[in-house]
């Protein structure tokens, strides 16, 4: 029996914990859970049938291991209906419980871009039978992302374009003024159902345009003067 409680024995091999590199170090931000907000651009919200007026947020949450950095996107199986949702991703380096708007921007480590991939078809049918997302949206690789780049390198995210191309062409193109829950109201409101701490990353929501992948496109996204993020759909 191993007596020391510092250094614990564990039963299997300790998984690996995920990472995400760090602009202009060599440092890596370790993830610890991975939040979602959905539906919280107005034009989304109207093409997804929704009522784009201010409703309280609503999070759903990806796994820390379907981060994909600097790889193509393996098209998963169970689905022929798989979407991107290009997003601004905030990297947390503290957290806490009811955190006050005001103090929330303090929390924030820094910034990217990601693409928040669904398999359409499944999430559709977990709607109809009133079923959890998590198939849909919390699958292998479903989330691919730029590397950080520290919150004292982004003066300003207002008036920052975020868009998204598909094999060229613009699919998906706003800028993060329109967001309808704004980045302190996020982490506010998701510290009222979740303890946040340092570690999390949070996909602050999607803009219009929407639409499916297939094997052989090419995705190329960014947020101005942020980041950019470009990759293949290859066959799973």
């Amino acid at each position: 029996m191993n007596t020391n409680a510092s250094s614990p024995r564990f039963a299997i091999p300790q998984p690996v914990t995920p990472t995400i590199p760090v602009t202009g170090t060599d440092a890596v931000f370790p993830i610890r859970r991975i939040y979602c907000v959905g539906r919280n651009y107005a034009a989304h919200a109207i093409e997804m049938g929704h009522d784009p007026d201010r409703e309280l947020p609503f999070f759903f949450q990806k796994n820390p291991d379907n981060i994909l950095f600097a790889q193509d996107f393996p098209y998963p199986p169970l689905s022929s209906d798989v979407h991107f949702e290009v997003e601004l991703i905030v990297a947390l380096k503290d957290g806490g419980s009811n955190i006050a708007v005001d103090d929330a921007m303090d929390k924030i480590f820094g910034y990217g871009i990601g693409v928040d991939f669904t398999r359409r078809d499944l999430q559709a049918e977990a709607k109809k039978q009133g079923r959890p997302w998590t198939a849909a949206k919390a699958f292998e690789h479903s989330a691919p992302v730029s590397a950080i780049v520290p919150a004292e390198e982004v003066p300003s995210l207002a008036k920052k374009r975020i868009w998204l191309e598909k094999n060229g062409a613009v699919q998906q193109d706003s800028d993060l003024d329109h967001l309808i829950w704004k980045l302190p109201e996020v982490i506010s409101e998701l510290s009222k159902q979740f303890e946040l701490a340092a570690g999390d990353i949070i996909f602050t929501g999607t803009p219009a345009g929407v639409s499916s992948v297939d094997v052989g496109d090419s995705i190329h996204c960014a947020v101005e003067d942020i980041a950019e993020l470009s990759f293949k759909v290859v066959a799973g």
